[in-house]
């Protein structure tokens, strides 16, 4: 029997069939095609503002650490977020073996200084975040090299009537009782527990004063410091490579020590 301009009884479906079919096949291939290509972009794009939170935390926990040190605020707590990694501390005294600092003159002045960390560590973006002796530095977790994010406050001065120069190194040590990591939202809290001060001049101190910056083979951020040493305080490493900086000729030396005691994280 013949319907609808001559078309079989069992042809009348096949038209709507065949669009929900290509419909469906559609949908299908979008939704994979956002999967396979988009849903990885938007990890990574969380990954990423993660990562640039972590950057601004930690800028913002140096903060709370000059305000401790230079303007003698005894206590700190900072609530933040530390999202995509872990935020660990790596104590002076419990991590020996990690990057160090020594001041050397040509005479009896002889000081290494153990900083220890505040560091932010993310497998997923592959990037290592610290605060090093009052710097924040960043380093990829893998491969070689590292920057500074935000600087130190080492510094010299001339005096404009005698002419002489003073030379400030502050050495800012990060310390616990035990060891703590913290993933998630939480509350930092920091205080003053001790602090040093040494004040060395001529003709006591014997210049050339050299500093030595001791890396960590797992932990390197040699290249982050050398460019702070060598750009921002024109200082020279001699031989090239070796870590060890000469301070241009200074008529006196202060080195001020903080231990920063992080109660929690």
């Amino acid at each position: 029997m013949k319907l609808y301009d001559g078309a079989p009884r069992d042809e009348l479906g096949v038209s709507e069939s065949i669009g929900f079919m290509l419909i469906f096949t559609l949908v299908i291939v979008g939704i994979g095609l956002v999967t396979l290509y988009g849903y990885p972009i938007l990890l990574q794009q969380q990954v990423n503002a993660d990562n640039r939170i972590m950057e601004k935390n930690l800028i913002v926990l140096q903060n709370d650490i000059k305000s401790i040190i230079f303007k003698t605020v005894p206590y700190k707590e900072t609530s933040l977020k530390v999202g995509g990694g872990s935020l660990m501390v790596y104590n002076t005294i419990f991590s020996p073996t990690s990057s160090s600092f020594r001041i050397k003159d040509s005479g009896s002045l002889d000081i290494t200084f153990h900083p220890g960390q505040l560091q932010y560590e993310s497998i997923k973006a592959q990037q290592v975040i610290t605060i090093e002796n009052g710097a924040v530095l960043s380093r990829p977790m893998y491969l070689n090299g590292s920057f500074m994010l935000a600087e130190p406050r080492w510094f010299s001065d001339v005096d404009p009537i005698t002419s002489k120069t003073t030379t400030v190194i502050p050495l800012i040590g990060m310390n616990s009782s035990i060891f703590m990591s913290q993933a998630g939202v939480g509350t930092i809290r920091m205080q003053l527990s001790n602090t040093s001060y040494t004040e060395i001049s001529t003709p006591t101190l014997v210049n050339p004063v050299k500093v030595y910056y001791i890396k960590d083979p797992k932990n390197d951020f040699s290249v982050a410091w050398r460019n702070y040493f060598t750009n921002t305080l024109k200082w020279q490493e001699n031989p090239s490579g070796s870590g060890i900086y000469t301070v241009p000729t200074t008529d006196t030396l202060i080195i001020k020590r903080y231990d920063i005691m992080v109660k929690s994280l």
